[in-house]
């Protein structure tokens, strides 16, 4: 059986932001076992799975991010819609647009240290859409 539903998260400034808590919040009740598949709708922002105890690790992915693909760039075409817009669809593409997730005994399978990430890449990105299928 597979159910499908879309949510708008919470608008979060750019940065790594930790929502597991926020994505379930949003879920109807989990089966018994199944996989979570998770898609944002946007290429300005991805989903990752990371750390979820040290919120060190999202100032450092931020940091990370910011000096792999920087701004204002001599090359960039793509600059009508601000300096943030172009370097936030690279690192999008580098990111990612989807998540799967095992569901075991009505919960996400996740490791002890596992959370999922919002990659907030533009400075006012807004509320993000994302696709839940829940697949059991």
């Amino acid at each position: 059986m597979t159910e499908q539903l879309e949510f708008t998260l919470s608008p979060h400034r750019r940065g790594f932001h930790l929502i597991t808590s926020e994505i379930v919040s949003n879920l109807p009740p989990l089966p018994e076992n199944g996989l979570l598949h998770l898609f944002i709708k946007h290429t300005s922002a991805g989903l990752s799975i990371n750390e979820n105890a040290d919120p060190d690790v999202q100032t450092d992915m931020d940091a990370i991010f910011n000096r792999l693909v920087k701004e204002r760039e001599p090359y960039y075409m793509h600059t009508l819609e601000g300096d943030d817009d172009m370097p936030a669809h690279a690192k999008a593409t580098l990111v990612g647009s989807s998540l799967t997730i095992p569901i075991t005994r009505g919960r996400l399978n996740m490791g002890t240290w596992q959370g999922i990430y919002l990659c907030e890449f533009r400075n006012r990105g807004g509320g993000r859409r994302l696709v839940a299928t829940i697949i059991s």
